[in-house]
């Protein structure tokens, strides 16, 4: 498994580089400050889980996830059955 600190040279950095966040800063509504990444050392989860943006994707597709674009919904409406929908 990477370290945090590859992670952050090898897929956050470039990743950042060619977007970047909406703000520099996230915080919560009572105006605490919300980290880009809690690991195992921040006592919040697995530390077998592995980093956003990295296989095998346990953490979301990108490595900052909803900090650099908004959440979006997507529909599909296919006519048919659902096996010509998805041929």
């Amino acid at each position: 498994m990477k370290s945090r600190a590859d992670w952050e040279r090898d897929t956050l950095g470039p990743f950042l580089e060619r977007g970047g966040e909406r703000r520099p800063s996230f915080e919560t509504s009572s105006h605490l400050e919300v980290a880009g990444l809690y690991s195992a050392r921040d006592g919040a989860e697995d530390p077998g889980l592995g980093f956003p943006g990295s296989f095998p994707f346990t953490r979301g597709i990108y490595p900052t996830m909803y900090r650099g674009r908004l959440w979006t919904m997507r529909q599909y409406a296919g006519f048919g059955t659902a096996q010509e929908t998805n041929r």
